[in-house]
C-alpha cells in the first residue's frame, strides 16, 4: 500500500519530483527519465509508470531551463521506440504460453491483456500508433503484435511513427503550457486530466465492443 500511495503521489507531483531529481543527480536525470520510459514500454508487467505526465513535465522544465529540449525529445524516443521493440520480442518468444506461466500469469493483468487484443484485432497496425496516447494499453499492444507474429518491420514502421508522435506531441505540450501560470498552479489536476483523457478512447473502444457482444 505504502507503494502504491508513493507512486500515486509521484504521477500527481511529478513537476516537484522531477525537479527534485535534477537537483540532486544534474545529469544523471536523462538516464532516469530514459529508464522509467523504457520499463514503461518495454515490460509488460509495469503498465503504471507515468509516461504521460513525465513528457509534458519535462517539457515545462525543459522550458525553464532545468532540460535540454532536444536531448529530452531523443531521449524519448529512443526509449519509446527501443522500449516497444524489446516488449514485441518478448511477445514473440513467449506470448502465447503466457496463461500457463506461474509469475507471468499472476503479474499480467488478464482483463487488460484482453482489451489490447480486441483493440489490436480491430483496428490492426495501426493499433501501435493509436495505442502510444492511451496508458496501460500501449503496453500490452506490442507484446500482443510480437505473439500475432506481426512481421517486425511492419511494427519497426507504426512503432517509430507512434513514438516520434507521442514524444513531440507531450514534451512540446509541457514545453509551450506548462509554465501558464494557471496550469503551474493546478499541474496535479493537469495531470489528472491528461489521464483520463488519455483513457477516454479505450473506455469508448470498450462500451462499444459490450455493446456489439450484447
Amino acid at each position: 500500500m505504502d507503494y502504491i500511495t508513493w507512486l500515486f503521489d509521484f504521477i500527481m507531483h511529478i513537476d516537484v519530483h522531477l525537479r527534485d531529481i535534477v537537483a540532486q543527480y544534474h545529469e544523471w536525470v536523462y538516464a532516469i527519465v530514459f529508464l522509467i520510459v523504457f520499463v514503461e514500454t518495454g515490460l509488460v508487467i509495469m503498465p503504471f509508470l507515468p509516461g504521460d505526465s513525465l513528457l509534458f513535465a519535462s517539457g515545462a522544465l525543459a522550458a525553464m531551463g532545468g532540460l535540454n529540449l532536444w536531448l529530452c525529445l531523443i531521449i524519448f524516443f529512443v526509449a519509446a521506440v527501443v522500449g516497444d521493440t524489446v516488449n514485441y520480442h518478448i511477445g514473440y518468444k513467449i506470448g502465447k504460453s503466457i496463461p500457463e506461466n506461474s509469475f507471468l500469469g499472476k503479474m499480467i493483468n488478464k482483463d487488460r491483456m484482453q482489451k489490447a487484443q480486441e483493440f489490436f484485432d480491430r483496428h490492426g497496425g495501426k493499433t501501435i500508433i493509436f495505442a502510444r496516447f492511451m496508458p496501460f494499453i500501449r503496453t500490452f499492444i506490442p507484446f500482443i503484435a510480437g505473439a500475432s507474429k506481426m512481421r517486425y518491420a511492419q511494427f519497426l514502421t507504426y512503432n517509430i511513427v507512434g513514438g516520434l508522435l507521442w514524444v513531440l506531441i507531450g514534451v512540446f505540450c509541457g514545453y509551450f503550457f506548462g509554465n501558464i501560470p494557471f496550469i503551474s498552479e493546478h499541474f496535479s489536476t493537469v495531470i489528472l486530466a491528461i489521464i483520463v483523457l488519455s483513457l477516454i478512447p479505450a473506455v469508448i473502444g470498450l462500451v462499444k465492443s459490450r455493446v456489439k457482444a450484447a
